[in-house]
């Protein structure tokens, strides 16, 4: 049972170490003899065919001198991060003292009760200058430095926000011109009703009022078919790269405020295509729109 396994070991208070170490399955122990537990992550556990119960050898060193048993007694999750989209979450987790007692180096006494970083969440974030400064005055040399960053432009979230911009942009100038097409048509094919409509004495207002009408109800229409196809195709997209990528992380999301605001770019939208058609079929002699 001499399986090898790369591990990335991650422990409360010392997510900053993030060592890899190497492990080994192990025979069972004999009865009696405690162990150190250790969960492992989902993939982990099935990239090697492991069970709860297993007992592996985890090691600091490549080599895999210095090899410690641990007990595997569950199975973990690993946070969705986009991140780590396309990297395979090979981890495990230790208890802290277990994770000091198998890094900690024999040959420096300190390595044990040494930290190289700590995270400090403050309860009100605006004291992060003052309490820099009191730190900074009571233990010297200790660097102060925030955790979350604000995006910078080349941020990888920054640029996938500016292409989705960018897309729904091209999408509604593609979708006012389409409906624009289409109220353009409608009016070309209802020329001579709407000439009758004037030589009976119908006032201008109240045809360009039908045709605004007609123009929102298209739109209200485009929206409903939009929101009910993305509500519908949402769980077909999410558990296809869900399985693509093996992670739980959620790709599409159909939201109230999503769909608050499709209706109130498709309802100025159709208005607008709405007063162009009637402009252009309105603008003509009464006549001409007989055809003579």
């Amino acid at each position: 049972m001499g399986r090898c396994l790369a591990v990335l070991v991650i422990a409360v208070g010392m997510l900053a170490q993030g060592e890899p170490l190497s492990a080994q399955v192990a025979s069972p122990p004999t009865d009696g003899q405690d162990l150190p537990r250790v969960l492992v992550s989902r993939q982990l556990l099935e990239a090697e065919a492991l069970v709860v119960g297993d007992v592996v050898r985890l090691s600091a060193e490549e080599t895999g001198d210095g090899a410690r048993p641990f007990r595997i007694v569950g199975v973990y999750e690993p946070t969705p991060d986009p991140l780590w989209i396309t990297g395979r979450r090979l981890e495990a987790r230790l208890h802290l003292p277990d994770l000091i007692d198998l890094t900690a180096d024999p040959a420096d006494p300190l390595s044990a009760e040494s930290v190289t970083s700590l995270n400090v969440a403050l309860v009100d974030p605006a004291d992060r200058l003052a309490f820099a400064r009191d730190l900074d005055a009571r233990v010297p040399g200790v660097s102060v430095r925030r955790t979350v960053r604000p995006l910078g432009p080349s941020e990888p979230f920054v640029v996938i926000e500016r292409f989705h911009l960018a897309i729904s942009i091209v999408t509604l100038i593609g979708s006012t011109l389409f409906l624009l097409a289409l109220m353009v048509m409608r009016v070309e094919e209802r020329r001579e009703t709407a000439g009758v409509l004037r030589l009976l004495g119908v006032p201008r207002g109240r045809v360009i009022f039908n045709i605004l009408v007609e123009g929102v109800l298209i739109a209200l229409a485009g929206v409903v078919f939009g929101v009910l196809l993305a509500v519908v195709s949402q769980e077909g997209f999410n558990r296809f790269f869900q399985w693509w990528y093996d992670t739980p992380l959620v790709f599409v999301r159909v939201t109230r405020p999503v769909i608050l605001r499709s209706i109130a770019y498709a309802v100025p939208l159709g208005l607008v295509a709405a007063v162009v058609s009637a402009w252009l079929l309105l603008r003509r002699d009464v006549l001409s729109v007989f055809r003579r």
